[in-house]
């Protein structure tokens, strides 16, 4: 009966360590893909205004736009680039 006892506890055990393992690594996934891409909206930011010196285009590059080019992508980019040209 015991022997029951010390499965159960362990089981439990392990549940409470996958629920704190979860709760840990989570939020740290979410910062990690937040950061991986708004490096590659800023890495696009420079390529589109690496292009557009030839043509007289500029985006600015700030938090809002790197984070706008990051969290949409491409159709954050074309977006700051409608923007930018309406602005124009």
């Amino acid at each position: 009966m015991e022997f029951v006892n010390v499965i159960m506890a362990a089981f439990f055990l392990l549940v409470i360590l996958f629920i704190v393992a979860q709760v840990f690594l989570k939020p740290l996934k979410l910062l990690w893909k937040i950061l991986f891409n708004s490096a590659l909206g800023l890495i696009l930011l420079l390529v589109v205004n690496y292009l557009g010196a030839f043509f007289g285009f500029k985006i600015g590059i700030n938090i809002i736009t790197v984070l706008i080019a990051g969290f949409l992508g491409i159709p954050g980019l074309i977006l700051l680039v409608c923007f930018q040209l309406l602005l124009m």
